[in-house]
């Protein structure tokens, strides 16, 4: 199926915490199937030359709905905020793949809009008998997404789904629970037997990086195995891996060769382009993208001829790499020609 976008009618757009909505999309019964999608994945959304991707925040058989909270100067996040119900916006189909697999032990930790989703795969576990523990961190109550979700989740599988709020500026009856989710806070809720990441199948982290590394640096000093652990950044962690500098092109440029739903199309990346996304689009070569941070893995493509660097990857797995699988916003040519097939699975 090519990778463009259909434009979706807004059905309703709720308050989600202070400064933070969820929309809920008309969903046709003919594009029932292209939007069918896995707990954990997202979407992009386009509005003119604006992309930016949110997570999915119902299960599968709920509608399709995102999350969005406001960033300041987001170019689509604030306006968001006002969008209203009969609005259309482009969307393009699920992606993603920190998503939900056959584990019935679930822990969850989210930062902020990291819960988003969050409720997608804690609700389809819920539903089909799993066991969810999850710990989200705030500023204070008036900020949590999803709240009503929340604790209506809360009081259905009271015996099966712990959450577990962590406030980082209001005091709480139980000082455990106050400040910010980091791996020493991870340390001492598992001493407290508050979580049990020992015993968990599956332990999936979201939110801003530099929560994401400290507490995925925790659970493995708990012993837990890697392969256990996924994440999703919604930004980078601040201080790790800087992003490498730009790899010097040839002054007549890098002949580019991509393959994208089954056709090969040619442009050339010249060397004041700010990365292929660029370039192709000035060569009317829409190649699919949306964070271009190296984040969503939208642009997921593998390296056919040609050799590139990545300037950063907080997406793609290791073993992906050694595959030769690449971020089309962060390719980076070493070399006068470069293929990639972004229709490689």
């Amino acid at each position: 199926m090519a990778r463009g976008f259909h434009e979706l009618t807004i059905a309703e757009v709720r308050p989600e915490g202070d400064g933070a909505v969820a929309v809920r999309f008309d969903l046709p019964e003919a594009l029932a199937d292209t939007f069918a999608f896995t707990p954990g994945q997202h979407l992009t959304l386009k509005r003119g030359d604006i992309r930016r991707s949110y997570s999915i925040a119902c299960a599968p058989g709920e509608g399709l709905s995102v999350g969005i909270r406001a960033v300041p100067g987001g170019g689509m996040s604030e306006p968001a905020q006002g969008w209203q119900a009969g609005e259309v916006v482009e969307v393009m189909a699920p992606e993603g793949r920190f998503t939900l697999g056959e584990e019935a032990e679930i822990l969850l930790i989210a930062a902020g809009s990291g819960i988003t989703p969050m409720i997608s795969i804690a609700r389809t576990a819920l539903a089909r008998g799993g066991r969810v523990r999850l710990v989200y961190g705030n500023r204070g109550i008036g900020t949590i997404m999803f709240r009503e979700t929340l604790d209506a989740m809360k009081d259905r599988y009271m015996d099966r789904f712990t959450l577990i709020h962590v406030l980082s500026r209001e005091g709480q009856d139980v000082p455990l629970l106050e400040g910010r989710i980091d791996g020493a806070k991870i340390a001492q809720l598992a001493r407290a037997g508050a979580i049990d990441p020992a015993g968990a199948d599956g332990i999936f982290l979201c939110g801003p990086g530099e929560m994401i590394e400290a507490a995925q640096g925790a659970l493995l000093d708990l012993g837990v195995a890697a392969g256990r652990i996924r994440h999703e950044f919604f930004t980078p962690a601040d201080g790790s891996t800087p992003r490498k500098a730009p790899v010097e092109r040839p002054a007549e440029g890098v002949a580019v060769e991509v393959i994208l739903d089954g056709a090969r199309r040619a442009f050339r990346l010249e060397p004041g382009d700010a990365d292929l996304i660029e370039a192709a689009h000035r060569a009317g070569v829409e190649l699919p993208w949306s964070c271009r941070g190296g984040m969503c893995c939208t642009c997921r493509c593998k390296v056919e001829e040609g050799a590139v660097e990545m300037a950063q990857n907080w997406s793609l797995e290791p073993w992906e790499v050694e595959a030769g699988y690449v971020l089309g916003c962060q390719a980076q040519p070493r070399g006068e020609k470069l293929v990639l097939d972004f229709d490689a699975a």
